[in-house]
């Protein structure tokens, strides 16, 4: 059960915001993001005239991440804050205790799909972290959604710094415009494959699959935490050798262990999908990422252009 140590730290906190107001220690609107795809949005759409801040550090998962007295401050006297209600528990209480006035919630602008409904894979009771009302939060992994945000995002930044509000519609148009060519270069690699079944460690890529007509089959739920039972376990690798699944894959933070097994099984190789909830390279970015996922997509499907 996570800790909570929110109402003792609120003093702290309190003090850590006083008077920071919108401006970072540079001079520069403060952006504080939650995970990384909100931190890409930000810096991407904010340019100079915007300092970000990320609460979850590179490489760490972000699902059940705590905050620091400091984070907290952070979150306190931040600008705005950009994060995705529902996902991080602890962001979440940070954000509702400061006022949701000087925060941007991902969830809130576009339509978000239904966590699975047999999102009942694990062996034992587990908390699942979903976005509000059970719904999958993992958006960014549609382009075409995550332009929306983009849009909605550069509207936002503009009421809270109305100086700059023509760069910041500026640049959020040419992010969206970037990842119109991320959805074309999807739709078309995927539009012909030998298999369309995208069997992975967790329930992460939904959002990715329902939109290049591709069926995920999630090993566990959304989760990644989740151990699932033997009878999962049965299910998946029965599907696999049933559609002829070549690769099983694996994300970069969770263990290889479970899509190991499944490949052994059927005789399938593993390979990494990596769901950019942390990104571990500093030299890779969403769009590098995004396009690696799409190579390691279309040779497991046997995908021609």
């Amino acid at each position: 059960m996570r800790r909570r140590l929110f109402a003792l730290l609120l003093p702290l906190t309190m003090l850590a915001g006083c008077g920071s107001g919108a401006g970072a220690e540079d001079g520069k609107f403060a952006v504080v993001t939650a995970f990384y795809p909100l931190q890409f949005l930000s810096e991407r759409i904010g340019g100079d005239q915007v300092s970000v801040s990320n609460l979850t550090k590179p490489g760490a998962e972000p699902h059940d991440i705590e905050l620091t007295p400091r984070q907290v401050g952070d979150v306190a006297g931040a600008g705005l804050v950009v994060y995705l209600k529902g996902f991080q528990p602890a962001v979440d209480e940070a954000v509702a205790q400061e006022g949701e006035d000087h925060a941007f919630d991902a969830a809130s602008v576009v339509t978000l799909l239904p966590a699975s409904e047999d999102d009942d894979h694990a062996g034992e009771e587990h908390e699942h972290e979903t976005a509000e009302g059970g719904m999958d939060p993992h958006v960014w992994l549609d382009p075409v959604r995550f332009a929306t945000i983009a849009d909605k995002l550069g509207e936002r930044l503009g009421q809270a710094d109305p100086a700059h509000a023509a760069d910041f519609t500026a640049r959020a148009a040419a992010l969206h415009a970037e990842l119109d060519k991320l959805n074309t270069e999807y739709a078309t690699s995927l539009k012909t494959c030998e298999r369309r079944e995208l069997v992975t460690s967790h329930e992460a890529f939904h959002y990715l699959a329902d939109r290049y007509d591709l069926t995920e089959v999630g090993i566990t739920g959304i989760s990644p935490e989740a151990e699932p039972s033997p009878q999962r376990l049965a299910e998946v690798a029965e599907t696999a050798k049933t559609t002829g699944t070549t690769t099983i894959f694996f994300e970069t933070l969770v263990s290889p262990a479970v899509a190991e097994t499944i490949a052994r099984e059927v005789g399938a190789k593993t390979a990494v999908l990596d769901p950019l909830e942390g990104l571990t390279d500093s030299s890779h970015d969403y769009f590098s990422v995004m396009r690696a996922n799409l190579t390691a997509i279309t040779t497991a499907l046997g995908c021609t252009a």
